[in-house]
């Protein structure tokens, strides 16, 4: 559970600013959840390091709304692995779009997983959870249907710890600037070794969010898996729908 607090000399803890109407349209009947979420990250996400004070009055636009819709590119029922979640972008909010969608958020650093546990739990969302690890420690552990990623790793880096988690199929989804363009040139070869037969900038959010989110979109060709092993450490949150539960360490 979140609490405000107040420290000496400190004006009261923030708020995030009052949600856009694109937000209602976008998050629908999560948009209650999507309100918490974000005061959550203007005082919490502020005072343990997992976002910019600065970034406080964008947070609609920049983090919430702009990870958001990226749920049009996400096929129905998808298993969706978000690598380096940090705060829990892009996952979270891709999460309160689409319920139908089960977010697992990967993060190696106790201290993130932490607060993303306590999000999780705070927001009540059944189709999220939380695994401690890097994404290179769960590879053969996991398979997915689509991997997302935010501000974690130039493109090339990335595509190695994303691509393996993938199942036959399965696309990587990395938000990403105007570097997109240029960092996919420069990927292009690294991609088709680590198993990529397509790849493309696409932009989303047409009458949602401005500028539109930018996205590169990796397409996995034919997986063959060797010998599965486990990996990463499951969160200490009992699911709602009766799951296990497991403490991280």
């Amino acid at each position: 559970m979140f609490h405000v607090e107040h420290d000496s000399g400190r004006e009261p803890a923030d708020k995030a600013p009052e949600a856009p109407e694109a937000a209602g349209r976008l998050f629908g009947d999560n948009l209650d959840r999507a309100v918490r979420y974000a005061d959550i990250l203007a005082d919490a996400g502020v005072r343990r390091g997992l976002i910019g004070p600065r970034e406080v009055e964008r947070l609609w636009e920049r983090h919430l709304l702009n990870c958001g819709v990226i749920a049009e590119l996400v096929p129905e029922g998808a298993v969706v692995h978000d690598v380096g979640s940090g705060g829990g972008l892009p996952g979270i909010p891709l999460a309160l779009v689409r319920s139908d969608l089960r977010v697992t958020l990967v993060e190696p650093l106790l201290r993130r997983t932490t607060f993303l546990d306590e999000v999780v739990d705070e927001l009540g969302l059944d189709n999220v959870e939380v695994l401690r690890g890097r994404a290179e420690e769960v590879r053969g552990s996991v398979e997915s249907d689509v991997v997302t990623a935010r501000a974690v790793a130039p493109l090339s880096r990335l595509a190695g710890w994303g691509l393996p988690l993938l199942r036959s199929g399965g696309e990587m989804l990395a938000l990403k600037g105007d570097s997109a363009a240029g960092e996919l040139r420069e990927s292009s070869e690294d991609l088709r070794k680590l198993g990529a037969v397509d790849w493309e900038v696409v932009q989303v959010g047409g009458g949602i969010v401005e500028p539109l989110t930018t996205v590169v979109r990796v397409r996995m060709g034919t997986v063959v898996r060797s010998r599965p092993r486990s990996g990463g450490r499951r969160s200490a949150r009992k699911g709602r729908g009766g799951g296990v539960s497991r403490r991280n360490a």
